[in-house]
């Protein structure tokens, strides 16, 4: 007997593109709505990432004094370096926030038969990565600002981004399943999320650790994002192509099992909620 929600790979990308007008539509009402009846609006994802690199900025070229340790770097490089890592992590707890509740947040559509509730996860994804491009863009006006080489490497972004993506995507179809059944995990993945930003190297390099912490760290989805997005914009190193590939190639799984599982498990959404 076949199961109504088939799925398979093709499936996830038929349904992408099946849903892609309503998915359009639902991450632009998502991005816009958290602004609504506020008096700046959609300026508020340009302040946001304004004022924490200002922070940044001032916090460790004033008061900490701090440097990253490659030579004579400038604080206000370093506070550049920090923030780089800040928005992939923001970026990263910001989709793993919401999945726990995705589906409770929507339970009237969990009654349409006909909603697609596997774009759910794609609407968080995108909205998300809209709020990451402004602070990107951020990033880079500051950068140019403050005289910080930007170099070409940068257009090799999107590529550093694609394996977190899909682990991203994959890990939202499970936690958007499991906090229909488990509604404590929305309070623990705050936690999780929390203790990733520490276990990565936003706030210092990965080489200050001896190399056993080093491999602990390298299981934390956002440490190599983190490290190959400052080496091929920040520091024109070329990207670890070996490393983006194993990346990658847990990226497909993870994302492949998260969808497998979530088709699995709505079938008894409508009995819970």
């Amino acid at each position: 007997m076949s199961t109504p929600y088939p799925a398979a790979p093709s499936a996830m990308l038929a349904s992408l593109m099946r849903n892609r007008g309503l998915l359009r539509d639902l991450v632009r009402r998502d991005f816009i709505g958290r602004y609504k009846g506020s008096v700046l609006g959609v300026v508020w994802s340009l302040f946001n990432p304004l004022l924490m690199l200002a922070v940044y900025t001032v916090v460790f070229s004033v008061a900490f004094k701090a440097k990253w340790g490659t030579g004579e770097e400038s604080r206000v490089a370093f506070a550049i370096v920090l923030f780089s890592g800040m928005i992939v992590h923001s970026f990263f707890a910001e989709c793993l926030n919401r999945a726990p509740v995705l589906i409770t947040s929507h339970a009237n559509y969990v009654k349409k038969v006909v909603f697609p509730l596997e774009i759910l996860p794609w609407m968080a994804l995108f909205s998300a990565l809209l709020h990451f491009l402004v602070s990107f863009a951020v990033l880079l006006a500051f950068c140019l600002l403050a005289g910080v080489p930007v170099h070409a490497g940068v257009l090799l972004v999107p590529l550093v981004l694609l394996p977190l993506i899909l682990t991203i995507l994959g890990l939202s179809w499970i936690f958007a399943s499991l906090g229909v059944y488990l509604r404590d995990l929305a309070q623990v993945m705050g936690i999780v999320t929390t203790v990733a930003l520490f276990l990565a190297p936003v706030f210092y390099p990965i080489e200050a650790l001896p190399p056993t912490y080093q491999a602990l760290l390298a299981w934390n989805p956002i440490t190599l994002p983190i490290t190959h997005l400052r080496d091929v914009m920040l520091w024109g190193k070329p990207l670890d192509w070996v490393e983006w590939g194993v990346s990658l190639a847990v990226g497909v799984v993870v994302c492949q099992v998260g969808f497998w599982w979530f088709q699995k498990s709505r079938r008894g959404f409508a009995d819970v909620l």
